[in-house]
Formats: structure tokens, sequence, C-alpha cells
């Protein structure tokens, strides 16, 4: 087990530990698939909306989107009311284009536009590396995506009850995942790429509860 320091743990830590998350197929945001990022000429990019050029700047610390239940959100095309609005409507919704949902620092889904993939109901999965030096994007694609353990992100997600947009909540009707709250907010304040944040002494005991668990 190792030691919490300034409230941050090192992060091929925190990435060892979201990628055993992940093995279980069990955290509810983004997986990682076969698709490479997409080339551009600057030429290209210059005319299109930010969902429509997503790169690794496209990411960034996880605490820097807004809250919403016990995920945060955001919108690349900057309609970020509009997300928020259907991530806390009680009676779900659609969600806009360029919505970004997070639950975890290395992984991430944000909805196209409309037409990219009816399956996913126009959402597209993404798993990332984290860093101090800022974001990797490792694999990204919609229903066909598949995780580095060979889990696949939309068997999760299309649990969720049809007026939920595919995004998973408690009661959602989604598979829950063993790990709690207190466990999620300590892996959402260690993302490398934020300034350092302090864990409650609750959040540092579920953390650590989490590495003895998963063996590290």
């Amino acid at each position: 087990m190792m030691h919490i320091l300034s409230g941050r743990i090192p992060s091929t830590q925190l990435l060892r530990t979201a990628a055993v998350i992940l093995l279980a197929g069990l955290v509810t945001q983004g997986c990682s698939g076969s698709n490479s990022e997409p080339d551009a000429t600057t030429e290209e990019t210059d005319s299109l909306l930010p969902t429509e050029n997503i790169t690794a700047e496209s990411f960034g610390c996880i605490s820097d989107l807004t809250a919403v239940d016990r995920f945060f959100v955001g919108n690349l095309n900057g309609d970020i009311d509009a997300t928020v609005a259907i991530a806390s409507a009680e009676e779900g919704g659609v969600y806009p284009a360029g919505s970004v949902v997070q639950l975890v620092p290395t992984e991430v889904m944000v909805k196209r536009e409309a037409g990219f993939n009816p399956v996913t109901k126009d959402w597209e999965y993404f798993d990332l590396d984290v860093s101090a030096e800022g974001t990797k994007i490792l694999t990204r694609g919609a229903d066909e995506v598949v995780n580095r353990f060979g889990n696949s992100c939309q068997d999760c997600h299309v649990k969720a009850a049809p007026q939920f947009d595919l995004i998973c909540k408690t009661d959602h009707g989604c598979d829950p995942i063993p790990i709690n709250d207190v466990m999620i907010r300590a892996l959402q304040k260690t993302d490398p790429r934020c300034e350092a944040q302090a864990l409650t002494s609750e959040e540092a005991e579920g953390l650590e509860m989490l590495q003895a668990a998963l063996g590290l």
C-alpha cells in the first residue's frame, strides 16, 4: 500500500487503479477502442466544430468541468447550460451535441453530432492516459468499442433506462459498480492534470481500501 502525499497519489498508481477497475468492466464512463485519433489539416480543422475535431487537448482536469450528481459534465461546443440541464433532470432527456460526461479521470464520453452512431445514440467512448504533462487518447470509438481487456462499453451503458440517453447514475438501471462515492471522489481529486487537492480522512481511507482490494 502506498503513501498519500498532499492529497495526491503518483499518476502511475492512479492509472493502475483505473485500469484494474476497467478490467472488471464496472466503471460507468467510457472505455477504450481500436480507432486511432483522426488526422486533419489546419485548413480543415479551422472550419470544424470542436466535436468534429476531438484531440487530446479537448480533455483536461476533470474538476474543471461542472459537477452534477457524482460525475462531471462539460460541452465542447460551448452549450454547457443545456448539458447541465439534462444531466440534472430527474426525468432524463437527450444530451446536446458536444456534451462531455466523465466519472473518473481516465475515461470520458462525448455526445457527437447527430448520425454519428445510432446504436450508441451518438456517444463516443474514450480511454485516456493522464499525467501531469497532460492527456493522451489511447483509444476511442462507438458500439464496436471493447476495452483493452475485452469488455464492451456499450453493453454497460445500454442498460440505462431509455429516457437517460445511455448515461448511468445509481438509479438509471445500469449494473452497480463496486466502488462507493467516497472512492470515486478520491479518484477524481487525484487527477494528475489538476492542482493538488487535499483528500479528507474519509477519502484517504477509501482510496487505501480500494488500493488494498485491487492489490496495489
